[in-house]
């Protein structure tokens, strides 16, 4: 036990890479295609903006640099996913470090999300979702430096208002974090009355703001169409009265169900579960207003709204659980429980992406079986027989069209459709359609072929 407390910042290294490594070879050696929602995301990647149709622009950008060095290779997107997961514990680690000085329940802090199936087998399909955490984890750790820290350093409001700007321009549910870090401070500077106001605060939502000013030029071009699809995905037009009650219900359960494993860990390493709230502590404030508030304000608007809460949106939400559940119960702990607590981490460290293998390989009706890449050669070698000039444009949906831009060898540009798009194409460059093999058939100007009642529609520059 004392080499276990001695070495625990090695411990923490040796667990973010092994975990590095097993989460980028399961699905690595396991599926043929990547998921559904990182094609997806790749697709607009081809063809950057300042938004797209469904989300802001940060998933695109972070995975067309990653393409632009990597190119159609699946396990440099699993990599990169595991890269922003365990940037996010490398924060988890700091914040709990300064939180307990104690380098054991640190660790603790970031082993137990493990058992939180968001940071292990959800990972693989690097999406919006998996692209918050780094930015929410590192939004937090500097928000916490501005909190505890006596005197307000220009840097951290700096970091703040960049990291929060990618963590937005990510996903917009991002938003639930920031409105509780404010509400915290605005609880502490005018209720509490514990905390001065420093004009420091106004550098981070300036620059949070100027940060954001292409996207929102953007988003108002484009009649706030990422907006209106966040709306539709809660089922808000269709909502009843039962709704109000019911969807709010379900989302408590879910949330339950999701921390079983959690709490599993828990029981094994305390002593009995009794939490004490010492609301003048201001550890604890901190880590029940980035904890628990985000939580409660999805539940708000869920039961105000009537609008379903999907799992996935929870993503972040948890990453600091560890943290705070350990901080409760931090008296409650036996030391003499750690090994019972750490076989039971093993189980479910291991379990996990045996489980994710099993699945990806046994299951093959799944969007990861898909042969995209053998679909693309067989349209590539098709194309070569027929037109001389390159393939530019791949237009369609962002699952078959998107898997051929992923995998052409000429990357070509994605899009959904080609209304108000045509007089900006190179005239020369080759288009390939995806989409209903009936219709294109029928339609279709150039050669037509079909692949697995999927028809690709090929305009060129004739041999």
């Amino acid at each position: 036990m004392a080499n276990f407390i001695r070495n625990s910042n090695n411990i923490f290294y040796i667990f973010i890479f092994v975990h590095l490594i097993i989460w980028t070879l399961a699905p690595s050696l396991t599926n043929i295609n990547l998921p559904l929602d990182t094609i997806e995301h790749l697709a607009w990647a081809s063809n950057l903006d300042w938004g797209f149709d469904k989300h802001p622009p940060m998933v695109a950008i972070i995975l067309n640099f990653f393409f632009n060095i990597f190119g159609p290779q699946d396990w440099a997107y699993y990599l990169l996913s595991q890269i922003f997961v365990i940037i996010s514990f490398y924060y988890v680690f700091r914040l709990s470090k300064d939180i307990f000085k104690n380098n054991l329940l640190s660790l603790i802090s970031v082993l137990i999300l493990e058992s939180i199936y968001f940071y292990n087998f959800t990972t693989p399909e690097f999406n919006v979702n998996v692209c918050q955490l780094p930015f929410w984890a590192i939004t937090v750790y500097y928000s916490w430096k501005i909190y505890i820290d006596k005197e307000i350093k220009f840097n951290d409001c700096l970091l703040v208002a960049i990291f929060a700007s990618f963590g937005f321009l990510s996903k917009y549910l991002f938003i639930y974090l920031l409105i509780s870090i404010d509400l915290l401070f605005i609880y502490l500077i005018f209720i509490r009355k514990v905390k001065k106001f420093d004009f420091k605060y106004i550098i981070i939502l300036e620059v949070f703001l100027i940060i954001l000013v292409p996207h929102l030029i953007w988003l108002n071009q484009n009649e706030f169409i990422t907006i209106k699809y966040g709306l539709q995905r809660t089922g808000l037009e269709q909502s009843g009265i039962v709704d109000h009650i019911k969807f709010p219900i379900i989302f408590i359960i879910k949330q339950l169900g999701i921390l079983i494993p959690f709490i599993f860990l828990i029981f094994l390493l305390a002593k009995k579960i009794k939490f004490k709230f010492n609301f003048n502590d201001k550890k604890l404030i901190f880590l029940l207003f980035i904890n628990i508030l985000p939580i409660v304000l999805m539940f708000m608007t869920s039961l105000i709204t009537g609008s379903k809460i999907r799992t996935m949106w929870m993503t972040p939400f948890y990453l600091f659980f560890g943290t705070l559940f350990i901080y409760l119960l931090k008296s409650q702990i036996d030391t003499k429980k750690i090994n019972s607590f750490m076989y039971g981490f093993i189980i479910l460290f291991f379990i996990s992406p045996l489980l994710y293998s099993y699945i990806s390989v046994t299951k093959t009706n799944k969007r990861t079986d898909y042969e995209g890449k053998e679909i693309a050669e067989l349209v590539e070698r098709r194309w070569n027989k027929n037109f001389y000039n390159e393939i530019k444009y791949v237009v369609g949906d962002e699952w078959h069209a998107g898997n051929l831009s992923y995998h052409l060898p000429s990357r070509p540009i994605w899009f959904e459709d080609l209304k108000g798009n045509i007089d900006s194409l190179d005239p020369k460059g080759g288009i390939i359609y995806t989409g209903n093999s009936d219709v294109l058939k029928q339609l279709c100007p150039g050669d037509f072929g079909q692949i697995n009642k999927q028809g690709f529609c090929m305009i060129g520059i004739k041999r």
